[in-house]
């Protein structure tokens, strides 16, 4: 914010402005000088050029324009108003005049993550737009955290774990806060920041919420408690095969989505086993997330650090079939809920936002380079004033 106030205090200013219409044969730039604002601005213009697209950059942004742009261009605003209007729900609700509400911190809705491979940067895309979120609330409104640690050569993800080293550092100890969303993804929480590593370990629930899906048509959106899964025997043969993904092999920092643990590959699954009983596939796939949050711990985690307890939070904690697999998988380091710690299971990643939020607004950098891979320790997010 200090940064903010000190270019807008200055009496002129340099700016680049940048612009690609819809003839989308590239990127035009302008170098300016401003002075004043409002009806006293005077502008200078220093130089100019326009800058070409590539020929396959051209041709994926026409398949673009034929495809769901539209359908994407029109979620981001009607996602932001659902934003606005959970946000504005929950000032309602706790009584708290939304006159001394100061900030909000929308992380957005994840529609596509690309992790960074060697030398090539990665991309991400969250919509929920800020502006309309801002304008329909009246308060300062932060978003968009992910992109500047990917500008800085990190995955964007996970971003937690400032705030899982805020929330539970404790002196002499280290603990595991493991969250299991559609992915899983675990912050070892240590002393110093400095010593705190964090990374996607693989599926959480999509798998086995997606297959819910498809096996009931629709009619059921996850496995309530796991009873269908716990009711199955796992296919030792698919779990073996499903372990040898590669991505579980990756060392961190790393991350991952639902484009590799999501819909396709169940549908993979279901067309290459017809044979699979449907319980027996759910209790695969609840196993397959288990051993794998396991893995990753045996792999990357034990080696370095002496695990004092796990605490679990994310919708993973409350399937209680998947809870009693990672205590029989982890049967030498306790397992807590986060509800234990005082903190709701499905309020903890809105809370760790808020965190980062609050430090943007500070000036502060948020992204811990050790759990992203960034070069550098980056101010995330941007503002909508």
């Amino acid at each position: 914010m200090k940064r903010l106030l000190k270019i807008a205090e200055k009496k002129e200013r340099l700016i680049i402005g940048l612009m690609s219409g819809t003839s989308h044969d590239g990127v035009d730039a302008a170098l300016v000088r401003i002075k004043g604002n409002g009806i006293k601005t005077t502008v200078n213009l220093l130089h100019h050029l326009h800058y070409p697209y590539p020929i396959e950059i051209k041709r994926r942004i026409e398949q673009a324009f034929e495809g769901f742009t539209a359908g994407i261009c029109m979620l981001n605003f009607e996602l932001g108003e659902l934003f606005a209007g959970a946000a504005l729900e929950c000032i309602s609700k706790s009584k708290v005049s939304k006159n001394d509400l100061d900030l909000i911190a929308s992380h957005g809705q994840t529609i596509y993550h690309i992790p960074p491979q060697g030398d090539m940067i990665g991309s991400t895309l969250q919509i929920g737009e800020a502006d309309i979120i801002a304008e329909r609330t009246g308060i300062v409104t932060v978003s968009d955290f992910r992109k500047r640690d990917m500008a800085a050569g990190g995955h964007g993800a996970p971003l937690v774990p400032y705030a899982d080293f805020l929330l539970f550092r404790e002196k002499g100890k280290a603990k595991a806060v493991q969250n299991i969303g559609g992915i899983a993804n675990v912050t070892v929480v240590t002393e110093k920041s400095k010593d705190v590593i964090a990374f996607d370990t693989g599926p959480g629930n999509a798998l086995i919420d997606e297959t819910v899906r498809i096996l009931s048509c629709g009619e059921k959106d996850f496995d309530v408690d796991g009873r269908w899964a716990e009711r199955g025997n796992v296919n030792h043969a698919l779990l073996d095969k499903l372990m040898s993904h590669s991505y579980l092999e990756l060392a961190p920092p790393k991350s991952t989505g639902i484009e590799t643990f999501g819909k396709s590959l169940v549908k993979e699954l279901i067309a290459d086993n017809p044979d699979i009983a449907s319980e027996d596939l759910l209790a695969t796939l609840t196993c397959f997330t288990a051993k794998s949050i396991h893995r990753a711990y045996q792999d990357f985690i034990l080696p370095r650090y002496s695990i004092n307890h796990i605490i679990l939070s994310g919708g993973g904690s409350r399937n209680r079939h998947l809870f009693s697999l990672l205590r029989g998988f982890f049967k030498d380091i306790p397992i807590i809920t986060i509800d234990e710690l005082g903190i709701p299971s499905n309020a903890k990643e809105a809370v760790s936002f808020a965190i980062l939020g609050n430090e943007t607004i500070m000036g502060m950098s948020s992204n811990i380079p050790s759990a992203t891979g960034a070069k550098r320790s980056v101010v995330l997010g941007k503002i909508s004033l």
